[in-house]
């Protein structure tokens, strides 16, 4: 590793490692998210590099020096600063050096479904300290979380709080991982399909023109019910404000909804023709009916895992989330009557967040695109 001054100068050329020759056991590494300080020293025979934090406010060459050599006293005293310094650390700043060291690592969308999950869902842990949670109140966080999103929502935030406990026992922050042992939920065989990548992309090439091929799009893009789209009308259509207004008599539940558009949505219908004899964007006198044919054809070219019409949905639910879209818009998006629409608190809970949905769907969106071309 490379030997030099710590400096302003060295820091915006550094690629790589460089140990500072003014005070030895204090370093700089260029990572591909920015340039970290590290303290390096030697305790109970074992050699151990901790970073100190990352080039900027309020870290600079000097701060960060002076920091390493008070840190190296401490362990000029016989003890390690790094355990001193992590006793009873918070759930909520370990999440923030979990998610650090794992940005570079991780892809985008998962390092996006990691932190909504860490800091989102995980909400009531965050004012506690890593040794005050154990089974009982990650139990408690999971059946939560479970009732108000369902049990993707639980098992995904399970699956994720799991992987930062293992981490912070390589860390020596804890002892045991408080997540082994909490149950799994069951997410139904019936209701558990969702597409993969490579089963979005098949689909997507395997559609070729008409009004079943635009219809499915729809679905997938959108995240409505089947016979919301297939008998969706031009009078429900409102391209000036980007969006389809639902009536409650054509929803399954009964309330009016409005479906901000995608602008690949929005390109989908505004290349369909319009015909005098029908209202209809796809069925010629009444709502699409020909699914069964339609989708049969379609499953003899794509030849995947048997799968429905409504796994679209399920999918584009799933995608949003692991894209960090909020569970509330996910539920406002697909018109979900559960969770926080639940009960009384849907009467009270008027708040349509239509720019919030309209960013999630979009966000969907861009991504369905970027893994079909």
């Amino acid at each position: 590793m490379a030997v030099g001054k710590v400096n302003i100068s060295s820091i915006a050329k550094l690629n790589g490692w460089l140990w500072d020759t003014q005070c030895v056991g204090f370093g700089a590494r260029r990572q591909t998210n920015g340039c970290f300080y590290y303290v390096r020293y030697r305790h109970n025979g074992t050699q151990i590099v901790k970073s100190i934090g990352r080039h900027g406010s309020p870290w600079t060459p000097d701060t960060a020096r002076n920091e390493a050599r008070r840190l190296l006293g401490i362990v000029a005293g016989g003890f390690d600063p790094h355990a001193k310094l992590l006793a009873g650390e918070g759930f909520a700043t370990a999440v923030d050096r979990y998610l650090e060291r794992k940005r570079a690592s991780l892809r985008p969308n998962s390092f996006r479904g990691a932190e909504h999950y860490l800091r989102n869902h995980s909400a009531p842990l965050r004012k506690l300290r890593l040794d005050e949670i154990d089974r009982r109140k990650v139990a408690t966080l999971l059946g939560q979380i479970e009732t108000a999103s369902g049990p993707i929502a639980r098992n995904r935030l399970r699956s994720t709080l799991s992987a930062f406990f293992a981490w912070a026992i390589q860390e020596g922050l804890v002892e045991t991982n408080p997540v082994a042992g909490t149950g799994k939920a069951d997410e139904g065989n019936s209701r558990e399909r969702v597409l993969t990548h490579d089963e979005l992309r098949k689909l997507w090439r395997s559609l070729g023109d008409g009004s079943f091929a635009d219809i499915v799009r729809l679905l997938l893009l959108t995240g409505q019910r089947r016979n919301e789209i297939g008998g969706l009308q031009w009078s429900e259509v409102d391209l000036a404000r980007k969006l389809i207004a639902l009536a409650p008599d054509r929803t399954k539940n009964g309330r009016q909804h409005e479906v901000p558009l995608s602008a690949q949505a929005l390109a989908i219908i505004e290349g369909l023709p319009r015909r005098n004899s029908t209202d209809y964007l796809f069925g010629k006198r009444s709502a699409y009916s020909d699914w069964g044919r339609a989708k049969q054809e379609l499953d003899e070219r794509l030849r995947i895992t048997p799968w429905r019409i409504h796994d679209l949905r399920r999918t584009a639910a799933t995608g949003m989330a692991e894209l960090a879209v909020q569970p509330n818009v996910i539920e406002l998006a697909l018109n979900h009557q559960s969770g926080h629409k639940a009960g009384i608190a849907g009467v009270y809970n008027r708040s349509k967040l239509t720019d919030a949905v309209r960013e999630g769907l979009q966000r969907w969106a861009d991504y369905v695109e970027k893994i079909t071309t």
